[in-house]
């Protein structure tokens, strides 16, 4: 059986998904599936943009240090507080600790860091790899 490497728009396509989902996850009442879709999305979006670049993007550290380039490329406070709130969901998905008015007012932020990382993938020549 082979394996087909997902490309920049499969996951463009993947982390948009993935914000609809957590919005279902949210409304059903399932916080838990719905913070780690949050976090599944920003995760594509920063694996999006770094194949777009060629950047290493194969551990959450390497996602991590694409969003540290990012964040000195474009000197955008929301790259690295948006990934830094996705990764808050991504704890909270194992510990369910995050208060209810932090979840309403730190998803939005989730979606706009998703929507402006894309972008960049994009921009960048989202060539299909």
């Amino acid at each position: 059986m082979t394996t087909q490497r997902m490309t920049v728009q499969d996951h463009i396509r993947t982390a948009f998904g993935f914000l609809d989902d957590s919005d279902r996850e949210f409304a059903a009442g399932d916080v838990l599936q719905a913070s780690e879709k949050l976090w599944g999305a920003a995760s594509h979006a920063v694996i999006a943009v770094a194949e777009s670049r060629n950047w290493n993007h194969g551990s959450h550290r390497a996602l991590k240090n694409a969003v540290i380039r990012l964040d000195a490329e474009r000197g955008d406070l929301l790259i690295r507080a948006g990934f830094a709130i996705a990764e808050k969901f991504h704890i909270n998905f194992y510990y369910n600790g995050m208060e209810d008015y932090e979840i309403e007012q730190d998803r939005p932020v989730v979606h706009e860091f998703v929507r402006q990382v894309t972008a960049l993938a994009s921009e960048n020549g989202a060539n299909g790899r």
